[in-house]
């Protein structure tokens, strides 16, 4: 890996082309380095799982309503639109449209925490969309997949972006416009006018996940592929770029990021070297924020020790940063402690989270957001007593390079009414690379099981799980069939409507 020093140059001192962080980014898009075989089969691990939830989210409002749209875009040798048929096809930037949004829908694919936040399959559903349209074969869409990856877990790496207040997107935004570069095998000056587009147009702010969180933060992702795709289009035209877009005296990190002053450094592969970022990403084992998956897992543990929760007086979760501001008490927002707020809101509340698994015993994509649990008296009740604590060693430990000392857990401390306490603590979650039980190809293919299992006929699920395993041997017509296919009485929304202007 070579670290590259980015920060902001006056427009009477220009950078030149070669210098910019656009550039060098193109520079790994473009470059035709081997494909590692483990990066190679955590690629397969999640195309399944992002068809996983994409399926178990398929009639949820949000999804269906975004369908809708694809719909109205119908193209001759276009994309596939989860659930309906393959010999259906749309315009490849509103299918990514649509089956972005289905994948992000219930916040379980996968994940990567550095400097910001990033999940990372939000890649998979612009470039399998351009892949089918454009017709390449499945050795071309996973190089496309895994430099994606690793563009933006490098940008996730060394440029933090909540720090001011924008949203994580604007690191998807440019990944997808490498990737695409990469899977069509375009040249480093079109790839890098097309992520300068990407960036320019891919910033916005934290208010999607901040305060009612709305449905906006499944579309937030959708948008950034839709965008990138556009950007590609037009940089494939000969369309220019505003530049230097990372570095510029007006650009993002002038005005947007830390400032004139400001120096980030981002690490991307030395020329030749395989993208392999994607082995550092982590999957959900449950429906939440990823920084409330292990303490799902923790809750679970105590709720076999602990004989009765009425007894409890208080919990107090000592946590890194990110936990307590994001999720937990730091982050000022009263939804996160309310029974009506929305399910966008209820899964980035690790409150209610904690409460709720540590009550219940499990955790469900939906019955664990139902009315029966979130308002349940006893729910409520148990989560009114809980609340969140930074906790300096754990926000070190977050940021920790060290595999060994990584940690998106912390330590839970319980105070019963009689005063005595009980304490415990948990590093990552049972499903990270690190943790107890780690996922493996197996679980992979059992959490799409038991996701669609009332969605898809068995052997619609048999026939994507063989094809989808041999991806890097498969025809551009075979990936036109990496779809889910639902039976026309499981879909809603199945059609065009009137509903909106297209």
């Amino acid at each position: 890996m070579i670290t590259h020093k980015v920060k902001v140059y006056p427009s009477k001192a220009p950078l030149s082309r070669t210098e910019q962080l656009a550039w060098q980014i193109a520079d790994v898009a473009a470059d035709n380095a081997a494909v590692d075989s483990a990066a190679s089969e955590m690629v397969i691990n999640r195309l399944i799982d992002n068809a996983a939830v994409a399926i178990a989210a398929i009639n949820r409002a949000p999804v269906a309503n975004a369908r809708t749209q694809a719909l109205a875009h119908p193209r001759a040798n276009g994309a596939t639109l989860f659930g309906i048929p393959a010999g259906q096809r749309f315009d490849c930037e509103w299918a990514a449209w649509a089956n972005g949004v289905a994948v992000r829908e219930l916040d379980m694919h996968d994940t990567f925490l550095a400097a910001d936040y990033s999940h990372p399959g939000d890649n998979i559903p612009p470039l399998l969309a351009v892949a089918q349209q454009c017709g390449r074969p499945g050795e071309d869409l996973l190089r496309g997949i895994l430099v994606a990856y690793e563009i933006q877990m490098d940008l996730v790496r060394g440029i933090c972006l909540h720090e001011f207040k924008k949203d994580h997107i604007a690191h998807l935004c440019p990944s997808v416009a490498a990737g695409l570069g990469a899977m069509l095998n375009l040249s480093a000056d079109v790839i890098y006018q097309a992520v300068q587009q990407a960036v320019h147009v891919g910033f916005s702010t934290r208010q999607s996940r901040k305060g009612e969180i709305s449905s906006w933060k499944a579309y937030a992702p959708a948008h950034a592929g839709k965008l990138a795709i556009e950007a590609v289009d037009r940089a494939m035209r000969g369309e220019k770029s505003p530049s230097p877009i990372y570095e510029g005296e007006d650009s993002v990190i002038a005005w947007m990021l830390g400032g004139k002053n400001a120096g980030y450094e981002v690490p991307l592969p030395a020329p030749g070297e395989s993208c392999r970022a994607i082995l550092d990403s982590y999957t959900k084992e449950h429906s939440a924020e990823y920084q409330a998956q292990a303490w799902i897992d923790l809750a679970f543990k105590l709720r076999k020790q602990i004989p009765g929760l009425k007894a409890v007086r208080e919990i107090v979760l000592h946590t890194s940063h990110h936990t307590h501001f994001v999720i937990g008490a730091g982050s000022g927002d009263p939804q996160k402690s309310n029974p009506d707020a929305s399910r966008e809101t209820l899964d980035h509340s690790i409150m209610f989270i904690f409460a709720a698994a540590l009550h219940t015993g499990f955790w469900h994509h939906l019955k664990s957001y139902a009315p029966e649990v979130v308002k349940n008296p006893e729910v409520i009740a148990l989560w009114k007593k809980i609340t969140t604590r930074e906790d300096p060693e754990w926000t070190r430990r977050y940021h920790s390079a060290d595999p060994k000392e990584k940690a998106f857990g912390g330590q839970v401390e319980i105070t019963f009414n009689d005063g005595k306490k009980h304490v415990d603590e948990i590093v990552v979650a049972n499903a990270h690379p690190l943790g107890a039980k780690p996922f493996g190809r197996a679980d992979y293919i059992r959490k799409f099981e038991m996701l669609t299992e009332d969605l898809v006929l068995p052997a619609e699920s048999k026939r994507f799980l063989a094809l989808v395993q041999r991806l890097p041997r498969l025809t551009a017509a075979e990936v036109c069939d990496l779809n889910v296919l639902a039976p026309p009485a499981k879909l809603t929304c199945a059609a065009r409507d009137k509903r909106g202007i297209f």
